[in-house]
C-alpha cells in the first residue's frame, strides 16, 4: 500500500508527494526533513490523500496531479470530482 498526498504549506501553496508511510512522511515534512520545497514553507498541513496499490502507482498519480492547476487541485481536495474535467487544460 502507498499514498499520494497534498500538503498545504504556510504560504498557502500546495505540495504533492507520494510515500509508503503517510504519518511518518508528514512528520518528516514538519520536522524539516522533507522536500526542499516544504522546508522553506513550514508548517505544512495534510489536506488530501488517496491510497494506491503500489509506490509506483502513487508516484504516477503524483506526477499527474503535479501538472494540474491550483483550481483543479482544490477541486480534488474538496471532493468536487464532477468539476475536474472542466478544469482540465484539454477539456473541450
Amino acid at each position: 500500500m502507498a499514498f499520494v498526498y497534498i500538503l498545504k504549506c504556510s504560504d498557502n501553496s500546495y505540495y504533492v508527494g507520494s510515500t509508503i508511510n503517510l504519518t511518518q512522511r508528514i512528520e518528516e515534512h514538519n520536522n524539516g526533513m522533507g522536500a526542499n520545497y516544504t522546508k522553506k514553507r513550514l508548517p505544512v498541513e495534510l489536506v488530501y490523500f488517496e491510497e494506491c496499490q503500489s509506490i509506483e502507482t502513487a508516484f504516477e498519480r503524483e506526477r499527474q496531479i503535479h501538472g494540474w492547476s491550483r483550481k483543479k487541485k482544490e477541486a480534488l481536495i474538496n471532493n468536487l470530482h464532477d468539476k475536474l474535467p472542466s478544469l482540465s487544460k484539454r477539456y473541450t
